[in-house]
């Protein structure tokens, strides 16, 4: 039996046609995904609304999933329309109105050899209820673990895709951050700039003006990164896209973090541990607490991701309708 302490409300998945219980397990331990991170995958959420459970940006994430994909060289066994009546069943199948969505392609089991020349690729959704990402103590801002190893480069591999064997670098870093007594990581790329998080984009706020950074930056462009810039424009706010030196960051108003998973999230204290050789510094951003601008744009896109904008309606996949 497999614990569903950490899947909150999961009852089952999804595998190749047919669903299983959420304590079953099928898969070989030759499977080429589990030996080389030879896997692509989205994270997606569902949020109640008046009109029931929703999707949101479901259109977008089937795109990027596609798209990392044809970046990992897989054939995808299933056309868009049917991965999206597939997550819409999932979703149904478990009862969830809150749920966070987990699509994902593989490399099954063939062979080993590093090239996967007898691996079918295999899909799998599966879906549970997750609240807050990074804790419920995230509410008050989090601090973060500036660290030494710097982000995959843009030049090196395509960012726009989700791979999951790029991941390892950041449970390495999230870790690293937890064992330093951070809440989250932050990297920086080789230009000595900052990215990301180990799966979040980056904000910061100065002088009236909002800002993030480009896939230059060796940053997935976050479908919420996005979403937060068309809010804010929306709203009066000032935005601009471009590097984010080490410094800007420091002296920041505000600064938060975007992501499907985390949502939006205010870092308040970053440790400096981005060069082994000199003593960690800390820094404290504004006082220390949660923004007023970040507040407005968490208290905006919560507000949207809920059906309560007509304007954003568009946004929502309605799984009933």
């Amino acid at each position: 039996m497999f614990d569903t302490t950490h899947f909150p409300k999961a009852k089952t998945y999804w595998h190749m046609g047919k669903f299983y219980d959420w304590s079953s397990a099928h898969l070989h331990p030759m499977s080429h995904a589990l030996h080389y991170g030879s896997s692509v995958f989205e994270g997606i959420r569902a949020y109640p609304t008046p009109r029931g459970p929703a999707i949101f940006r479901l259109k977008e994430h089937i795109d990027r999933f596609l798209h990392s994909a044809a970046a990992a060289k897989m054939k995808v066994p299933y056309p868009r329309r049917e991965i999206v009546s597939i997550i819409k069943q999932t979703l149904l199948k478990n009862r969830l109105q809150s749920a966070y969505i987990r699509p994902l392609l593989f490399f099954a089991y063939g062979n080993l050899g590093l090239v996967p020349k007898h691996c079918p690729v295999e899909m799998l959704v599966a879906t549970w209820e997750w609240g807050a990402y990074l804790g419920e103590k995230s509410a008050n801002g989090v601090c973060v673990c500036l660290v030494p190893w710097r982000r995959v480069h843009y030049s090196q591999l395509d960012m726009r895709a989700k791979l999951g064997g790029i991941y390892v670098q950041s449970t390495i870093c999230g870790l690293e951050a937890r064992q330093r007594g951070c809440d989250e990581a932050v990297f920086m790329n080789i230009e000595g700039n900052i990215a990301e998080g180990p799966g979040e984009n980056i904000f910061i706020y100065r002088n009236g003006v909002l800002k993030t950074n480009d896939k230059t930056e060796s940053i997935l462009e976050g479908i919420t990164r996005t979403s937060i810039l068309e809010i804010a424009r929306d709203n009066g706010i000032k935005t601009k896209v471009g590097p984010i030196k080490k410094e800007e960051f420091f002296r920041a108003d505000e600064a938060f973090f975007t992501g499907t998973a985390v949502e939006v999230v205010a870092i308040t204290r970053i440790l400096d541990s981005s060069n082994p050789k000199a003593k960690d510094k800390k820094y404290t951003l504004g006082n220390g607490k949660p923004g007023p601008v970040t507040g407005r744009l968490r208290d905006i896109f919560m507000a949207v991701v809920r059906g309560k904008v007509k304007k954003y309606d568009k946004w929502l996949t309605y799984v009933r309708g």
